[in-house]
C-alpha cells in the first residue's frame, strides 16, 4: 500500500525500478567512466580530424532479452581505426561523447552504441638552441 501511495503521489525520493541498478532479467547495466585531463590551451597541438564515429549494434528480442549485445569496447574500436589512432604516436581522442540508443519494433529491438570524438596531435616541445645568439628585432620606428 505503501509503494501505491508513493507511486500515485509522485514522491520525488521513490527510486524508479529500472534504475535499481539491476537491468530487466537480472542482467546489470555497466557504466564506467574514466577522465584524463590534458590542457589544449597551450596551443602544442592540432587538430588532425574532427566528429570521427565508432559504433555497434546489437539484437534484443521483445526489446528485453539481449541476443547479441551492442558493446562499447566494439564501438571504441572502430573509432580508433577510423581515427589512425596508433601506439606511439603523439595522437589522442578529445571531446569523447558516447550515445546509447535502440530502434524498437514489434517483436525486437536494435540496441547501438556511437562512440564521437576528435583526434588531435601533439606537437613536439621545442626549446630554443641555448648556443644560439640572439638577434634583436628592429624597434617600429628606427629607421634602419
Amino acid at each position: 500500500m505503501v509503494i501505491a501511495g508513493a507511486l500515485l503521489s509522485g514522491c520525488a525520493a521513490a527510486v524508479p525500478a529500472a534504475s535499481s541498478g539491476a537491468g530487466l532479467l537480472g542482467q546489470q547495466q555497466a557504466s564506467a567512466h574514466t577522465q584524463t585531463s590534458v590542457n589544449l590551451a597551450e596551443g602544442n597541438f592540432v587538430l588532425v580530424k574532427t566528429n570521427v564515429v565508432g559504433s555497434s549494434k546489437g539484437f534484443s528480442l521483445l526489446g528485453l532479452i539481449p541476443i547479441y549485445p551492442a558493446r562499447l569496447t566494439k564501438a571504441m574500436d572502430r573509432l580508433y581505426v577510423k581515427a589512425e589512432i596508433q601506439v606511439g604516436t603523439p595522437k589522442t581522442l578529445a571531446h569523447l561523447v558516447t550515445e546509447h540508443s535502440s530502434t524498437y519494433w514489434i517483436l525486437f529491438s536494435i540496441p547501438e552504441i556511437t562512440a564521437r570524438a576528435d583526434v588531435v596531435q601533439f606537437n613536439p616541445r621545442t626549446e630554443p638552441d641555448k648556443g644560439a645568439r640572439q638577434i634583436p628585432a628592429p624597434k617600429p620606428g628606427d629607421g634602419s
